[in-house]
């Protein structure tokens, strides 16, 4: 049997790793590119500076890691940042309409 991650099931947060925090970081810049609700207001609040800051700051954690990640974390850093590039600079030229 698999030994369960510290918290998890007991309403604590899962043990730190660097996959935690790729996944931490990409979720906020998902909620500032209007991919996901902000679980705060229960609202999609897209923001366009703050993802670009967000994604910037996934690829500054890119470089200042590179030849220190293991493969998984390799992969999954550099398939997280292109995705948001992607979905950013489509909605850049074609920006969510506020209300």
């Amino acid at each position: 049997m698999e030994k369960p991650l510290r918290g998890e099931g007991r309403g604590e947060p899962p043990e730190a790793s660097f996959l935690s925090l790729i996944l931490f970081l990409t979720t906020i810049a998902s909620q500032h590119l209007g991919l996901v609700k902000n679980p705060l207001t229960d609202k999609v609040e897209p923001n366009l500076e703050l993802a670009k800051y967000s994604i910037d700051t996934l690829d500054m954690l890119k470089k200042k890691t590179k030849g220190n990640l293991n493969k998984e974390e390799q992969e999954l850093l550099e398939g997280m940042i292109s995705n948001l590039k992607l979905t950013y600079v489509k909605l850049k030229s074609n920006p969510p309409k506020t209300k």
